[in-house]
């Protein structure tokens, strides 16, 4: 899923070719990408774009007399720039923003259609969508801390939940708790003063360097190619690669369709996490160490 540093690309690239542009219509391929009735989105033609803005994972393009189209890409969505009034072809194109120079392209890979349009008008109905979670990089260690800790969740969890914190997701959530030298299922009510200021350090850190690198790749050529892993990533995606700061082998844990990466010797001791299937699977055979994973893989 594009997260906060992905968004602040998209609108940095979006900046330069639609804001103060009229919009000439907005084509659906898929009625379903639409969630909203009224008003409806042909409310928005001939509109001049005033406004862009990030809501938690969302893109929220503004128009005059406050009406708002706002863009939830989930998992498998992406947007894409093309030649003014492409025709949409192929399943996975969803819908076309034209404006005189180009079009705004919504896609989603997959089978399963969770990407999203939202056409609102006001202020406070573009508020609703806001989940609530505070913004990391403004926040002071005080109120990141009792954000963080206002329930017991782990470090994972609550730094993924939209409620909580605000534009961070499975991706950066790995670099963040890596930087911050932090288990993934530490508790978000066990950490000591030292702990969670490490974690806002790196929180803002890392989503800090992500959004000024892909920011000025933005300012280049349109983000194209979002992905959740990328090679600079110190431990996302990089499962059985070596930790660029102590060289002991990433290790993963897997849940349903979500993947937490992590370096036993930086941030758990040298613990290896159940992994639920793989585990089970092996029982006794499970490594639980990094010294009889290493053990394991000699004999």
């Amino acid at each position: 899923m594009p997260e906060q540093p992905d968004i602040d690309a998209y609108l940095v690239a979006l900046e330069s070719r639609i804001l103060g542009r009229g919009l000439e219509r907005v084509r659906l391929a898929s009625p379903f990408v639409l969630r909203t009735a009224e008003p409806p989105i042909e409310v928005l033609a001939g509109r001049k774009v005033c406004n862009l803005r990030r809501i938690g994972k969302r893109v929220a393009i503004g128009f005059d007399q406050e009406f708002w189209l706002v863009i939830h890409l989930m998992i498998a969505g992406r947007l894409h720039w093309r030649a003014s009034r492409i025709k949409l072809s192929g399943r996975n194109q969803l819908a076309a923003c034209d404006f005189d120079n180009g079009s705004l392209v919504l896609t989603e890979a997959g089978t399963k259609r969770r990407a999203s349009l939202h056409v609102l008008q006001g202020a406070g109905n573009l508020a609703s969508l806001d989940a609530g979670g505070l913004e990391v990089l403004p926040s002071s260690l005080e109120a990141f801390a009792a954000a963080i800790c206002r329930e017991n969740r782990t470090l994972k969890r609550a730094l993924t939940d939209p409620r909580i914190v605000s534009g961070i997701g499975n991706a950066y959530s790995d670099e963040i708790l890596h930087a911050a030298r932090l288990s993934p299922i530490a508790l978000t009510q066990k950490l000591n003063a030292d702990e969670r200021q490490r974690l806002h350090a790196a929180a803002r850190a890392t989503l800090e360097a992500w959004s000024r690198r892909l920011s000025a790749e933005a300012q280049r050529a349109f983000p194209e190619h979002v992905t959740a892993v990328r090679p600079e990533m110190a431990v996302h995606g990089r499962f059985g690669f070596a930790c660029p700061r102590c060289g002991a082998t990433i290790m993963r844990i897997r849940y349903a369709d979500r993947e937490t990466n992590y370096c036993p010797r930086c941030q758990t001791g040298g613990q290896i996490l159940a992994d639920r299937a793989l585990s089970r699977l092996l029982g006794a055979d499970w490594p639980r160490t990094l010294d009889e994973l290493e053990m394991a893989k000699k004999s």
